[in-house]
């Protein structure tokens, strides 16, 4: 590619870290290179925090430091005006995790994802907020729709309206109560302007998800794109999701919003298709997640009037594949359409050189109480543990920088 564009400029990467910043994501990024220290604090640390054990003290100094913004949107605030210095965006993200809560408890998440808005409403950086449904609704009722929805036939809009016919009384009152919690909160945002990107769940209650989340767009991206869906390209079938949710967009005449990642559950659902013998929904291997999301960007960016895309990638070649679409179409950098987004505490080396080259790039910024974060600090942990993978390159970076800042 001839774009003028580089990952490996180390010194934009890290230039808003100190030398002593720099040194604890390197010891930190060490230990996660270790499997053994890796799995057994995995398995230790929400046992140790549910027992209430003292440990939050070393999480917050650690991996909590490293990956989320703070345990209030106050403490957030300063990590975020640090990015702005670096014209780097940010995507806020309550950490409430899914779970079978009480309905008290889905209001409660319902109120604190409106107040990140009307937060994030007030600030020059922050265009987006980050929500799970399964914060708003139970998991098993999205089950039974999932498997009704399975059973039907027609469009994803057909089979969902067919299940809910097949909804007993208090479910559907239930589900209605799931319905304005949404309307509520899309209604916020599209008045303060605030994009709503809605986060990509399990693949067997990820029908009735991806079914709420087109009939919001319908109704709240006329003009604008307001709602997102994500899609998880490691996904075999969500290629041709993306290009259904298109079509169904240029039906209904609405602005196709699109968060484009790799996944998040990966062996999960594996163990899940090999315990309950069904094919896996998962590609077969990662050449395949690479082809299917460049494809998608590539599909995506090409009908750029249409569809709003926020291309979330680690991944180099898909990052300066979208930079290069751009190049080749002659459009703006910061065209208000196409968004980069890497998590906080990971790929600095992309999120920092495409901010510098003009480009809208945010950081995926969590923020909650430890005990409420540890599902997601846990992840980070797992997926960062392969040194072949993201913290072999993390640490190489950080040790290039070290080494032209002669830091030992």
């Amino acid at each position: 590619m001839s774009l003028n564009l580089s990952f490996d400029n180390t010194a934009n990467a890290f230039e808003y870290k100190s030398n002593q910043q720099l040194k604890k994501a390197h010891f930190l990024f060490s230990a996660m290179g270790n499997n053994w220290l890796v799995n057994i604090g995995t398995k230790i640390t929400p046992w140790a925090i549910k027992a209430g054990l003292p440990i939050k003290g070393i999480i917050r100094s650690t991996i909590f430091e490293q990956f989320v913004g703070g345990e209030t949107l106050e403490q957030t605030a300063k990590v975020a005006d640090k990015l702005e210095e670096y014209h780097v965006q940010v995507i806020l993200d309550y950490g409430v995790e899914g779970g079978d809560y009480g309905e008290d408890e889905k209001d409660h998440a319902r109120d604190e994802f409106i107040r990140v808005i009307n937060y994030a409403a007030t600030q020059h950086n922050i265009p987006f907020m980050s929500i799970k449904v399964t914060g708003l609704v139970r998991f098993s009722l999205l089950e039974k729709m999932d498997q009704l929805m399975h059973e039907a036939q027609g469009t994803l809009i057909k089979r969902y309206e067919q299940v809910l016919t097949q909804l007993n009384t208090d479910e559907k009152a239930e589900w209605q109560r799931v319905w304005d919690r949404m309307m509520l909160i899309c209604t916020t945002a599209s008045s303060k302007n605030i994009g709503v990107l809605i986060d990509a769940e399990e693949t067997w209650i990820q029908n009735p998800v991806d079914a709420l989340v087109t009939l919001m767009m319908d109704h709240f991206n006329k003009e604008k794109a307001v709602v997102y869906n994500t899609a998880q390209m490691y996904r075999h079938d969500r290629l041709q999701f993306v290009k259904d949710c298109f079509e169904a967009a240029a039906q209904r005449n609405f602005i196709l919003g699109m968060k484009l990642v790799r996944g998040a559950y990966m062996e999960k659902e594996r163990k899940r298709a090999e315990e309950m013998n069904y094919p896996s929904p998962i590609q077969p291997d990662k050449a395949s997640s690479d082809r299917d999301f460049n494809a998608a960007v590539t599909f995506c960016l090409h009908n750029i009037d249409r569809i709003a895309t926020i291309v979330a990638s680690h991944n180099d070649e898909s990052n300066l594949l979208a930079a290069k679409i751009l190049d080749e179409k002659g459009l703006p950098h910061n065209h208000h359409h196409v968004h980069f987004s890497q998590l906080y505490g990971m790929s600095d080396n992309i999120t920092f050189n495409l901010a510098k080259a003009g480009y809208n790039v945010s950081k995926y910024l969590p923020f909650g109480p430890i005990k409420d974060v540890v599902p997601y600090l846990m992840r980070r942990a797992q997926e960062n543990s392969s040194m072949s993978g993201q913290t072999g390159r993390e640490l190489g970076l950080i040790k290039k920088e070290m080494k032209r800042r002669a830091i030992s």
